[in-house]
């Protein structure tokens, strides 16, 4: 008889503990970087959806980065005990749109850091040029394990244009190719539920990841931010985000499509009380009522992560 507790998919923390026997927090940091479609390289304005490039609001891209990290660390310590091992997560805006110089720099620091075992650089997949990989993959050389996380957010061309993304899906597979090239980790971002999309996005996404030399992918639910072009949408009555029960069942409809030894990084949106708008389990405090459910739908189906597998059938 399965439990709800049982592992329906390949979880960031069961990746983490299969590979180092422990507990690998990740340390979240901003910079003052900023993006291709917000300085005007490529186009203004941002995503839409995007508020402060996702910044979480106890951080501050003027603090030391050194700071920052040993905060961080502290933070995870008195949560979870002194047996952790840590990762740096370079999240906001898109972190290798700079110098090459300037990166070096900013990522040396984690090699500055007891007990850290790896970095993850959140960026674009227009954004990463030979000489960035170059440096990314030193890192990784020198033993630490290397995430990109490349924000696709979905297969579809029209909606990366609606969304204001300024790049397309070629870039994205170009991206992917290149890296795995490397002795880097892919981490891609989607997101369940964007303007126009159907079910038959969704799953077209799911099948472009899962063919594609990907090691991880975080799922997101399109939430409402306040302050964004997003969120003007939604007062004019001209977007609703997805009830909890439609974003359980399309989570679940992606992973059953997605590759079994992809590592699911994420589940869900968590946002603070005062900036979110809607929906409401997009809270950081309803993050693990989120994760039961798709557990539970899981177990409802009698299915797994890749069961819908070309292979599987």
């Amino acid at each position: 008889m399965q439990t709800v507790s049982q592992s329906f998919y390949f979880s960031l923390k069961d990746y983490f503990k299969k590979k180092y026997g422990k507990r690998v927090q990740k340390i979240t940091v901003a910079l003052p970087f900023t993006c291709p479609n917000i300085d005007g390289t490529k186009a203004v304005g941002g995503c839409i959806y995007c508020s402060e490039g996702t910044r979480p609001g106890h951080l501050s891209p003027q603090i030391p980065l050194g700071i920052q990290i040993s905060e961080g660390i502290e933070r995870a310590k008195r949560k979870y005990g002194e047996d952790i091992l840590f990762t740096i997560y370079f999240q906001s805006y898109t972190n290798t749109y700079g110098d090459v110089n300037y990166l070096k720099r900013i990522y040396d620091v984690a090699l500055e850091v007891e007990n850290v075992v790896g970095i993850n650089v959140g960026t674009r997949p227009d954004c990463v040029p030979e000489e960035v990989l170059d440096l990314l993959e030193e890192y990784a050389e020198k033993g630490l394990e290397v995430w990109v996380e490349y924000g696709l957010q979905s297969a579809n061309f029209e909606t990366l244009k609606y969304i204001n993304r300024a790049h397309g899906v070629s870039d994205f597979v170009d991206a992917v190719l290149r890296t795995a090239r490397r002795k880097l980790k892919i981490c891609v971002h989607i997101i369940i539920g964007l303007p126009g999309e159907d079910e038959e996005d969704i799953i077209e996404t799911a099948k472009l990841i899962s063919a594609l030399p990907v090691h991880g992918v975080k799922i997101h639910p399109i939430h409402v931010i306040r302050g964004t072009r997003l969120a003007d949408l939604y007062e004019k009555g001209m977007f609703e985000p997805l009830e909890l029960d439609d974003y359980v069942r399309l989570a679940v409809d992606v992973m059953e499509i997605l590759r079994p030894d992809i590592v699911i990084h994420r589940l869900t949106g968590e946002v603070e009380e005062e900036k979110l708008i809607s929906p409401w389990y997009c809270l950081s405090s309803h993050k693990n009522k989120v994760i039961d459910r798709i557990k539970e739908e899981f177990l409802k189906r009698g299915s797994r992560q890749g069961c819908r597998q070309a292979f599987n059938r």
